[in-house]
């Protein structure tokens, strides 16, 4: 590594331990471990830019994200975004889950690139790579400053999380929203607590999320469900669908959108060796299901639709938006159906202006 002879800087009170490397990165402050966050290490940088352009060829029905981390506790072993790592040099399996890197100066980068006169108040969203609402939140609160920035400057704003540390600005939300159009929304594909546990080992289990979503809907607050990804047989049975799509409407949920698997490269090669070690016996049949791309077969995308049809139905559901199969030769558009209540409603999002600033997804 570039950086080995670099040095850690350590949180003052932390437990003594080896050196761990600090990277070269611009505007890093220091890198960080404490006791209260083992194993993990906090990565500081002042960034230059918050604000992220997507790029149209997305499809995702909003034109700008901020990502305040970069790599996530939450440990999914699915997530998708574990690729993105790299480009810091660190790997997509356990550095992802233990090398956490925190724009300290996050709000306050973004207020300014709000302030712009060319700034068109296109829809913001957040959670669209790493969590915003990880442990590390409850150290940092990056996501106050920055919710109050949107707000204050007029820009609809949307959030996607497992993070039940959301409850914590509700208020703040609740006001936001009589500002601007606010959308949330809540990841849970499963219910149950033990493969939670298992696959996704720094989240808030099913239940406490459960409740999450029943106390943004009591605050009279919008709270779709992205029920992604569906695990092929380990949650796609109908025992756990009828569960699953039954206590979203219980919580109140607005809307539910779920969909298979999806294992890009970085992520395929990290799901597939704890599949090995934990599901021998499924390893096989992964294998085959998926062959050399990131998508189950469309005959089982196909399945999955249906079942997923059914049971929404069954719930509630039926008319809210969601997953689509609308054309199965095209999976990305699947990737693309957000669920009633995470989109923020009169948003008035369009084509970004030309004169809008060309920002780029940097940490720096």
């Amino acid at each position: 590594m570039r950086w080995e002879a670099q040095a850690l800087v350590q949180d003052p009170g932390a437990a003594e331990g080896p050196a761990a490397a600090l990277l070269p990165l611009s505007g890093l402050v220091r890198s960080v471990t404490t006791p209260e966050f083992a194993g993990i290490t906090f990565h500081e940088v002042t960034a230059k830019s918050v604000l992220n352009k997507v790029p149209a060829a997305s499809r995702m029905p909003f034109e700008w994200t901020v990502n305040p981390y970069r790599g996530c506790s939450h440990a999914c072993v699915y997530c998708f975004a574990r690729k993105t790592h790299t480009y810091l040099d660190f790997d997509a399996g356990l550095d992802f889950d233990s090398q956490v890197v925190v724009k300290v100066n996050a709000g306050e980068v973004l207020r300014k690139e709000l302030a712009r006169p060319s700034w068109k108040r296109q829809q913001v969203a957040l959670g669209t790579n790493t969590d915003p609402y990880q442990r590390a939140e409850g150290r940092y609160r990056l996501m106050p400053g920055i919710i109050s920035a949107l707000a204050d400057s007029g820009t609809p704003l949307s959030i996607l999380t497992k993070g039940t540390l959301l409850a914590r600005d509700i208020p703040l939300l609740k006001s936001a929203a009589t500002q601007v159009p606010v959308g949330l929304g809540i990841s849970l594909a499963m219910t149950d607590e033990a493969l939670s546990e298992a696959i996704e080992p720094g989240t808030p289990g099913p239940r406490a999320r459960l409740k999450l979503v029943s106390r943004l809907r009591e605050a009279g607050l919008p709270c779709g469900v992205m029920a992604m990804p569906i695990l092929p047989w380990l949650s796609d049975s109908d025992e756990a669908l009828d569960a699953l799509f039954g206590s979203l409407a219980a919580a109140g949920a607005t809307g539910v959108s779920a969909g298979a698997l999806y294992l890009k490269p970085g992520t395929r090669e990290w799901f597939m060796k704890w599949i090995a070690a934990h599901h021998p016996e499924l390893a096989g049949r992964y294998r085959r299901l998926y062959g050399t791309g990131s998508y189950a077969s469309k005959e089982y995308r196909t399945w999955l639709a249906g079942k997923v049809r059914y049971f929404k139905a069954r719930h509630g559901f039926a008319h809210s938006a969601g997953f689509s199969h609308r054309n199965l030769d095209d999976p990305r558009g699947e990737e693309a159906e957000y669920p009633d209540g995470v989109i923020p409603v009169g948003s008035g999002a369009g084509a970004a202006s030309p004169s809008a600033p060309a920002v780029q997804d940097s940490l720096f």
